[in-house]
C-alpha cells in the first residue's frame, strides 16, 4: 500500500505544526509550576499563557478557565459542579461523557436532522431549576445545534446550559458570553492538539466542587499536576485552528460526498447546517463495521460513530434518535481533518466505490433463495 488517508479527525485531529512547537518548548520546562522558586515560575508563566490563549479564543475570563484531562473530563466536571441542585435534561444526541455523567436525565428529543426541538425544551424546564446540556456540533454528524436559542429558552426559565463544544471547537466560531452559555466544554486532541489535555470554561465564577480534589490547582476545581506540554499544544492548537478558512475543507468535503452518492442508494445522515469537515452516510445492507473494515484495507481509515464507541455492536444512539432505523448501524463517518488534499478525498472516492461495489453484491447474493 503506497499510503494511507486519514479521515478520522473527529475522533482526533493530527498534530498541528504549532501544537508540536508549543509541546517542544514546554518540555524544556522542569518544575512544577506551583512551585514558587524561578523554575516553578517559569513554568507557571507558559500555564498562564496558554490559559489566556484559551479564554481569548472562546470569549471567557481566563480565571474561568479550568484545564481537565480532555472533554470527557470536562463534560463530567460541568454537569457535577452545575446540576447540584438541578433536575438534568441532556439532548438526545449528546457524546456518551455527556449522556455517563447524567443519569437520569430527561431527553430533549431532536428532529429529522438532528437539530435539537426547541419546542419541546420549554415544557421540560417547567418543573423547577434545571442543567441542559446540549452540544454545540454533533460527533457523528456535524449537525450545529441551536445553541443561541436553547440559552434564552433557559434563561427565560431559570436554568443553566452547558455545552459540549468538544467537536465545535477552532471548526466554527464559538464565544461563550455570545451564545449565552454557563460553560463550554474543549479538548485539545480534537483542535490538533496532543491527547491529554482538555478545559471547561466558565461563564461566571462557579462553586468549588471538584471531581478530582487534591492540592489545590486550578483554583480548588481539580486536583493534580497539570500536564504542561499538553495544555502548551493544547492552546497553540486551538489559536491555529481559529486563524485557519474551512472553506477549503467544506468544499472537499462536499466532494468526498458526491463520490458516495455516485455508487447509489447511499443515505447522508441529516440536512441540517453541518461542521466543514464532517459527513455521514449510510450503505443500506451494509453493516458500518463492514464498511469500515474494507475502507482499512483499501488505506482509507474513517469510524463508525464515535470513536469512543467504534468498537459496540449496537447501532448509533445518534442516528436512532433522528429516527433512522436500520440505517443506524449501516453508517460512517468522514471527518477530514485540518491537513486533508484533493488528492486524499481522489483515493477514498476510489476506495468508497470499490467497497461499496464488493459489499452491496455479497449483500445481493446472500438474499437470493
Amino acid at each position: 500500500m503506497a499510503s494511507r488517508v486519514y479521515l478520522d479527525a473527529n475522533a482526533s485531529e493530527p498534530l498541528r505544526p504549532q501544537a508540536r512547537a508549543a509541546v517542544l518548548a514546554a518540555l524544556e520546562a522542569d518544575a512544577n509550576p506551583a512551585s514558587v522558586h524561578a523554575p516553578g515560575r517559569a513554568a507557571r508563566t507558559i500555564l498562564d499563557a496558554a490559559r489566556d490563549a484559551l479564554a481569548a479564543c472562546f470569549g471567557a475570563h481566563p480565571g474561568r478557565v479550568v484545564v481537565t484531562s480532555g472533554g470527557a473530563e470536562a463534560n463530567a466536571l460541568a454537569i457535577h459542579v452545575l446540576g447540584q441542585g438541578r433536575r438534568l435534561i441532556v439532548a438526545a444526541v449528546e457524546h456518551d461523557s455527556v449522556l455517563a455523567a447524567a443519569p437520569g436525565a430527561a431527553t430533549l428529543p431532536v428532529q429529522a436532522d438532528g437539530t435539537a426541538r426547541l419546542d419541546a425544551l420549554a415544557p421540560l424546564l417547567a418543573d423547577g431549576p434545571a442543567l441542559l446540556c446540549l452540544m454545540a456540533a454533533n460527533n457523528e454528524t456535524g449537525a450545529i445545534q441551536p445553541v443561541r436559542e436553547a440559552a434564552a429558552i433557559c434563561r427565560a426559565h431559570g436554568a443553566l446550559l452547558h455545552v459540549d463544544a468538544i467537536q465545535a471547537a477552532g471548526r466554527v466560531p464559538l464565544d461563550l458570553a455570545g451564545l449565552g452559555a454557563d460553560s463550554l466544554a474543549i479538548s485539545g486532541h480534537k483542535l490538533g492538539g496532543p491527547l491529554g489535555a482538555g478545559a471547561l470554561l466558565f461563564a461566571a465564577d462557579p462553586p468549588v466542587r471538584p471531581l478530582i480534589p487534591g492540592g489545590g490547582q486550578e483554583r480548588g476545581m481539580r486536583g493534580g499536576t497539570p500536564p504542561l506540554p499538553a495544555i502548551a499544544g493544547m492552546a497553540a492548537a486551538a489559536t491555529a485552528a481559529l486563524a485557519a478558512s474551512v472553506n477549503d475543507l467544506a468544499a472537499l468535503r462536499d466532494a468526498a460526498e458526491r463520490a458516495a452518492l455516485a455508487s447509489g442508494g447511499v443515505v447522508v445522515a441529516g440536512d441540517a447546517p453541518r461542521l466543514a469537515n464532517t459527513l455521514c452516510v449510510a450503505l443500506p445492507g451494509v453493516a458500518a463495521a463492514t464498511q469500515v473494515m474494507a475502507l482499512d484495507l483499501e488505506g482509507v481509515a474513517v469510524s463508525a460513530g464515535a470513536a469512543c464507541s467504534s468498537g459496540k455492536v449496537a447501532p448509533s444512539h445518534v442516528l436512532a434518535a433522528m429516527g433512522l432505523g436500520p440505517l443506524a448501524g449501516e453508517a460512517i463517518r468522514v471527518s477530514l481533518p485540518w491537513n486533508t488534499t484533493a488528492a486524499d478525498i481522489d483515493v477514498f472516492a476510489r476506495a468508497y466505490a470499490a467497497m461499496a461495489s464488493r459489499t452491496t453484491r455479497r449483500t445481493d447474493r446472500k438474499s437470493i433463495p
